[in-house]
């Protein structure tokens, strides 16, 4: 649907015939611009000011733009005020007046006239409004002249205020009275007008005041605010009201602004006043400068909402214009005529039958043929629905209804008439949505842009039901490219219902994704995605954009790429390569007509046409699923994922890239949402392995090691050990092939007494002791036995326990017994033992089969604890080494490496860690160390306090820091224990015990004491009191708080510790299957092997192929169309196990039950309808059966049967089941019957401010007598004076002209015969128009016009004709003037003597007029006479000669002749050939030429 636009004025073919269009007043408002919608959390837009400095900006700007209106000259008026002051004529008192205004000079002596006696002047009402006594809630308000532009409100309203710009806008009109309506109807008015507001993002506009249809709409809001939906956002409503007519206004007076203005709602007192409604949010007051008139805010709400309409809303990839949509409750006269003008400027109407008054009238006649909406009808339905005032409607009021509502009826594709209970309407949000629908489906588009176009607002809507119901229907067959800019508006704005029914409508996300729609998408990130920031920082730190110029280069997929191994891991490889210099790929999607725009990018051009092949991304599901990861969309992600083929890794990449993210996260929110999402993903991977597991455990195990080229050559094992999804890895598939890899090539079921035996006893291996998995061990000798059990993880394993065992033995023997001053064969032994140990950490430092790079092997070296404390063992060692070969420093090198000897014991641990039993009890103590590192900041502030306290109260002067930390830490923390000093209490004293001035070294200072009696002197009960409370805090409060938090971390840990140790056997495995068979000392061999291949043969590093394996494309092929087809049955046991949960059971069954009382409830209005409907009909019949035997008894009395004329026609029967809720579903825009001009009795003339005198379709013949026919005079003055009749209505000038014959230049004759000539003017032989003169036509009478119609037939490329529906298909030459947004036939009047119009040759080069005669005159002629046309009169009319001109061969030599002399003279002209459609977008009355033509040849229309 299109914003309402400015009256049309019909055919436009004239030279001089200007469209009125109002241009938006943008140019009034310094930077205003059109807005941009983002989505967001809030439907605010955050402003950067605090509140304060909000305000201040607030009122700066509104006090030096916005005026209001003040009354500036006192003139007594004869009207009293309701309190009998005297009162100007502005309404407002003397008091109320402005000092000086009674007697201003320069106004003496001069009636009162409104233009000059009210001036404006800086606004004194505005800021926040709370309604006294009902709630805090706070809205916004401004008083504002009747004069300001459009453009400023606007302004206001979402720069200051805070609005984001609408998608839609609901103007809802009606009664400003108080009435009654249905409960059921209200409900459902008020249901579902919120709800179309809330889920649309509308703003609702009315007249603001606490009465009538303004009333209903607050309550329905205020119901919403109350309800659980009112968190999902805040419902716009802004009232538009006359400033004049508010009660209590004069609190909302504050020169500086009210923050807030407290308004009394006070409708006791109110009198002929109203007061604002409490539900609004927003007030625009609008003020003229009087007091009491109603009515003032009329026309500045009308320009508003146009203005409004023709912006243009961006969100998501979409540019539309805002549609507006106006719903009808009750109303009076002034509600008629604002229903007329909206119907006129092609605003769509919901009518809501039921609510009383006019909206009854239109819904009783909507359905009804135009012929039969006659004056007495229209009288009889007023004199139902009005009986009030009935009595002031006269003749020519109803009259003036009559034309109306026929006009309003006659375009019933911009009318719905919302019944409730009827046809399925159930809700009035439905129902405004299909009649915008229903509208821009009834415009003229060229091909599908109006499907797309209707498309476009479902998208901004985000209304999935609606376009699935009314849009993706078998009316027009969707192409999966025509969708594709929509599919990515949807994936921007993040409506993932959308894209999963594009999806469903054949969108294939492979031919959707190029590398610019995927740069696209990056570029039009959330700003408040973490994501975002990330890749911001990435570009800014980038060294070629500092390089070039200011303006910064567009973002690259390499910089995605970087951000993206940040989170990934460096273990992958960059998802998307560095482009090359010169590197620019294009598309080659063709893409429809439309204009769909984001911050200035078209979307369009992403799928534009062009030479080059498309380049489409190695995986275009894994690039979207990233990007809508990376946003946290949790919906959107899940519908991407279920398309995935490689979805085990891409699950497990997503929860990876989400728990990187949310560590970086900063609100605590958005992070748990994050890891919530990424645990989801989790157990998505789990579920689908399940399955393949459970299908076929072989190639299960192969996903988990296959390498993903889509994933940076990683594999399903590695992205979860990355990721730490501890319930995947430790899922039993994942652990059956951790086993089979510990195992090597030796069978599962093997006892470990039976390795230790083989590895003892070596000879044993070749009596079957040890079974293997494979049969070729078996086959072979025992060379290969040998070299399968020895290479087997499990065996390198525990050989390596048996060699780190004696290592420490032979240690601890050399520390203990063999430590001599010159270092013994043993201890010899030692340093060859620790150098192999040290060349095995060099080779897993260096091992990098994967190409990581030194950096990252370092750092994933050292990320490891079991590695860090390998490294500190050895670098003790090296020192205590270095110690003890420095006869000086022999002993201190012994106690180094007597320390050393305690870290490599701790080594044992991490051996331990392969044990079930022994594994998860050393996670469980590494889990209670933290827990004691915590601990011991508690303890070390009792311990110190009570150290410090007893130190200082006991010594004197303590100078020995030895001691000094002896009394202060040791000896507290030993008290803990139980070791309590004996002096303390000073029970125990003794001086032999310690020294009395400190001097000797092996003994503490005495306490403080009396030299002479040898008695101690500090108070003992003190040191007592601390003692107690010591012990009382440390050995009760805090070591049972340490148990607490031992047993604590206990509980949590056995939870999972089964998932931990699984998790981490994994690296026990990894490290032992790729470690060399030999233990230490002998691996020294192993290394020398690997030095020799690697520095001499140069052979590169190879990972096994056990955990890291790369197959071939087809078998890999393979196995992804077998994890797809799992997958598919996991989503649907997924499904199933929803729907039979509980609480999903429960709601299936209210759902049902609503449904069934719904249907209960509308098909009992529906039988009641048929009910009443029945009996209507029968009650017509019997009137019509009385009358025809009243009939015949007269004339068998008067014995008169020669006469029939007077007999009265059965009225036909209205069956109940005729479907009249569509009514411009089935119709057309003008009806066939109507018989009679239409576009010629617009009530408004075009280009003029005259209307026309109304004119029914009854009343227009002449014949049929109008008594009160007055109808005015207008003619219109033109530049070329000289080809014009005389102007004016004298009777002089105009009798010299002829008519029905050739006046002079002109032909003044008809084709439809002689036209009848009144009063010296001639009568339009079509009857009334409701105007006379000659209006802004040349000529009185006929005005001859000439229309060539040019076509041909529609080609391919290929050239063969195009064809729909069997017929061929034509193409029309067509032009389009400015300003009219039509196109139109090159057609129009022509100069005296000239053969061709001139608006064909505005087209044409001089050199092919002569051409372009020839043809006309062999032409056809396809039409001759009246053509309907708004600017006829009654005195003026244009007919017309359309001449077909075909060209039957594309290879015709005038064809390619005309086509290379076609050019636009004026740049603002426009020609081109359109293919010929009933819905091309050309002039009505040219549609009927074109109807003919293609008629003619037998074309498609």
């Amino acid at each position: 649907m299109e914003p309402p636009t400015p009256r049309k004025t019909g055919s436009e073919q004239e030279d001089g015939f200007v469209q009125h269009r109002l241009a938006p007043d943008l140019g009034v408002v310094p930077n205003l611009r059109r807005s941009h919608s983002s989505p967001s959390k809030s439907r605010r837009r955050p402003c950067p000011f605090s509140g304060s400095e909000k305000q201040e900006n607030l009122s700066s700007w509104i006090l030096e733009n916005i005026k209001k209106k003040e009354c500036v000259y006192f003139v007594e008026s004869s009207k009293r005020s309701d309190a009998g002051k005297v009162v100007c004529e502005c309404g407002y008192t003397r008091e109320q007046h402005l000092e000086g205004a009674t007697k201003p000079p320069i106004f003496q002596g001069k009636e009162w006239d409104p233009k000059k006696h009210v001036q404006e002047m800086p606004t004194d009402a505005f800021g926040d409004i709370v309604f006294t006594g009902l709630g805090q809630k706070v809205g916004k308000y401004v008083r504002v002249s009747q004069d300001t532009p459009s453009g400023m409100i606007y302004y206001l309203m979402t720069q200051h205020w805070g609005l984001d710009v609408p998608n839609l806008l609901i103007s809802v009109t009606g009664g400003a009275k108080n009435f009654n309506m249905k409960l059921r109807l209200k409900s459902i008015f008020r249901r579902g007008l919120v709800k179309v507001a809330q889920t649309t993002g509308a703003w609702i506009i009315t007249g603001g005041s606490h009465a009538g249809v303004m009333k209903q709409v607050g309550e329905a809001v205020r119901d919403f605010s109350l309800s659980s939906s009112y968190k999902d956002g805040e419902v716009i409503t802004i009232g538009v009201a006359t400033w004049g007519t508010i009660h209590n206004r004069e609190s909302l007076v504050h020169p500086m602004g009210g923050f807030p203005a407290e308004y009394i709602l006070d409708e006791e007192g109110q009198g002929n006043l109203t007061c604002l409604d409490s539900n609004h949010s927003h007030f625009i007051l609008v003020d003229d400068g009087t007091h009491g008139q109603y009515g003032v805010e009329i026309p500045l709400r009308t320009q508003l909402e146009k203005f409004i309409s023709e912006q243009r809303k961006e969100r998501g990839g979409v540019a539309i214009k805002i549609p507006i949509v106006c719903v009808v409750l009750e109303g009076g006269p002034g509600t008629l005529h604002t229903i007329y003008n909206a119907i006129t400027n092609g605003t769509p109407c919901v009518i809501v039958e039921g609510s009383g008054r006019v909206a009854d009238v239109i819904a009783q006649v909507a359905s009804l043929p135009i012929s039969e909406i006659t004056i007495s009808l229209i009288h009889q339905k007023l004199s139902v629905f009005f009986q009030e005032m009935f009595e002031t409607f006269t003749e020519s009021r109803v009259v003036e209804w009559t034309k109306k509502i026929q006009d309003i009826v006659r375009r019933r594709q911009l009318l719905t008439i919302f019944r409730e209970g009827k046809d399925g309407q159930q809700d009035v949000d439905v129902a405004i949505l299909q009649a915008l629908l229903k509208a821009s489906r009834s415009q003229d588009h060229f091909g599908h842009e109006n499907w797309d176009h209707q498309l476009k607002l479902a998208v901004a809507w985000n209304r999935v039901d609606i376009a699935r119901s009314e849009i993706f229907t078998d009316e027009w067959q969707w192409k999966p490219a025509d969708l594709h800019p929509m599919m990515a508006a949807a994936l921007i704005s993040n409506k993932p219902e959308f894209v999963k029914l594009f999806l469903e409508n054949g969108v294939r996300l492979k031919e959707l994704v190029t590398w610019d729609t995927l740069r696209y998408l990056y570029e039009n990130l959330e700003p408040s995605c973490l994501f975002h920031s990330k890749l911001q920082k990435v570009l800014a730190e980038e060294p070629e954009r500092l390089a070039l110029a200011p303006a910064a280069p567009r973002l690259h997929m390499h910089h995605v790429a970087q951000v993206l191994r940040e989170l990934l891991g460096d273990s992958t490889q960059p998802l998307y390569p560095r482009p090359r210099h010169g590197d620019r790929p294009r598309l080659s999607l063709p893409v429809p007509h439309i204009r769909l725009n984001v911050q200035g990018v078209s979307l369009r051009s992403l799928y534009k046409r062009s030479s080059g092949h498309a380049t489409f991304t190695m995986d275009p599901v894994r690039d979207l699923l990233i990007w809508a990861i990376v946003q946290n969309r949790r919906e959107l992600a899940g519908i991407i994922w279920a398309q995935s083929q490689d979805c085990i890794a891409a699950a497990l990449a997503c929860s990876k890239i989400l728990r990187e993210l949310s560590k970086e996260e900063e609100d605590t929110d958005t992070s748990e949402e994050m890891l919530a999402l990424a645990d989801e993903f989790e157990h998505r991977a789990i579920g689908v392995f399940t399955e393949c597991h459970r299908k076929d455990e072989e190639r299960a195990q192969k996903l988990l090691t296959r390498v993903s080229e889509a994933w940076g050559k990683a594999t399903c094992l590695q992205l979860a050990l990355e990721a730490k999804d501890m319930k995947f890895v430790s899922h039993g598939g994942v652990q059956a092939f951790l086993t089979k890899v510990w195992w090597g090539q030796l069978c599962v079921d093997n006892g470990l007494w039976r390795v230790t035996l083989g590895m003892l006893a070596f000879p044993l291996l070749f009596t079957g002791l040890v079974s293997f998995r494979e049969k070729q061990p078996r086959a072979l000798g025992g060379p290969a036995r040998a070299r399968a059990f020895f290479s087997a993880p499990v065996v390198v394993f525990l050989l390596n326990v048996l060699s780190y065992f004696a290592f420490l033995c032979l240690f601890a023997y050399v520390l203990m017994v063999d430590f001599q001053p010159t270092p013994s064969w043993s201890e010899r032994l030692i340093y060859l033992w620790l150098f192999s140990l040290v060349c095995e950490e060099m080779r897993q430092l260096f091992y990098d089969p994967d190409g990581c790079g030194l950096m990252k092997m370092v750092t994933l070296y050292f990320s490891d604890f079991w590695n860090k404390l390998d490294v500190g063992a050895i670098l003790l060692f090296i020192a205590g080494l270095t110690c003890r070969l420095i006869p000086a420093t022999l002993y201190p090198g012994r106690v180094i490496l007597s320390l050393d000897f305690v870290m490599f014991c701790l080594r044992l641990m991490h051996i331990f860690t392969v044990s079930k039993t022994l594994g998860p009890k050393i996670i469980i103590v590494k889990r209670m160390m933290k827990d004691v590192f915590f601990f011991l900041f508690l303890l070390a502030v009792w311990v110190v306090s009570f150290g410090v306290a007893q130190q200082a109260i006991l010594i004197h002067n303590e100078s020995r820091v030895d001691w000094i930390f002896r009394g202060v830490v040791y000896h507290s923390y030993l008290t803990i224990f139980g070791q309590i000093p004996t002096y303390v209490d000073g029970v125990n004293f003794n001086l032999d015990q310690c020294s009395p001035n400190g001097t000797d070294p092996y003994k503490p200072k005495c306490p403080e004491s009396d030299a002479t009696q040898q008695v101690p002197i500090f108070p003992e009960w003190l040191t007592v009191i601390l003692l107690c409370l010591y012990l009382l805090f440390t050995n009760i409060l805090l070591l049972n708080l340490l148990i607490a938090m031992f047993n604590y971390t206990f509980q949590q840990v056995q939870e999972h510790t089964d998932q931990i140790w699984k998790f981490q056997r994994h690296d026990l495995i990894e490290e032992y299957h790729g470690r060399p068979p030999a233990p230490p000392p002998l691996i020294l061999l192993s290394h020398l092997q690997l030095l020799v291949k690697r520095l001499v043969l140069k052979t590169p590093a190879k990972r096994h192929t056990q955990l890291k394996s790369k197959l071939e494309k087809n078998e890999e092929a393979a196995l992804l169309s077998w994890e797809v087809y799992l997958k598919e049955n996991f989503l649907h046991s997924q499904q199933h196990r929803h729907q039979q949960q509980p609480e999903q059971r429960i709601q299936d069954i209210s759902e049902k039950v609503d449904t069934m009382v719904d249907l209960l409830d509308m098909d009992r209005l529906k039988r009641s309808g048929s009910t009443e409907q029945r009996l209507a009909s029968l009650e017509e019949q019997v009137a019509q059966m009385a009358r025809s035997v009243c009939w015949i008894v007269t004339a068998l009395k008067d014995s008169g049967f020669s006469s029939r004329a007077g007999v009265p026609a059965l009225a036909p029967q209205k069956f109940p089941d005729e479907p009249d809720a569509e009514l411009g579903s089935k119709r057309k825009v003008e009806e066939p019957g109507d018989g009679y001009h239409v576009h010629a009795r617009h009530l408004l003339y075009p280009n003029s401010p005259v209307a026309r005198f109304p004119v029914p379709n009854e009343k227009v013949p002449w014949e049929t007598e109008f008594l009160i026919y007055s109808p005015p005079f207008y003619t219109a003055e033109r530049k070329d004076v000289a080809l014009m009749d005389p102007v004016g209505d004298t009777p002089e000038p105009l009798s010299k002209i002829r008519y029905n014959t050739v006046d002079g230049p002109v032909d003044r004759r008809s084709s439809h015969g002689a036209y009848s000539v009144h009063d010296g003017l001639p009568l339009n032989p079509m009857g009334r128009t409701g105007l006379r003169g000659r209006g802004s036509l040349s000529c009185f009478g006929p005005n001859h016009m000439l229309h060539p119609v040019i076509t041909r037939w529609r080609r391919n490329q290929d050239g063969a004709i195009c064809r729909k529906s069997i017929r061929k298909m034509l193409e029309v030459l067509v032009v389009k003037l400015p300003p009219s947004e039509l196109w139109a036939l090159p057609g129009g009047s022509r100069e005296p003597g000239e053969t061709l119009p001139r608006k064909l040759k505005r087209v044409l080069r001089p050199e092919c007029w002569l051409v372009v005669e020839s043809l006309l005159q062999q032409g056809t002629q396809v039409h001759k006479g009246y053509m309907d046309d708004p600017r006829n009169t009654d005195n003026a009319w244009i007919e017309t000669v359309a001449t077909s001109v075909h060209f039957q061969d594309q290879n015709d030599t005038e064809l390619k002749r005309l086509n290379s002399h076609l050019h636009a003279c004026d740049p603002g002209v426009s020609v081109r050939w359109q293919v010929v459609d009933k819905r091309i977008p050309v002039y009505a009355n040219h549609k009927t030429i074109l109807q003919k033509a293609a008629t003619l040849f037998g074309a498609h229309y």
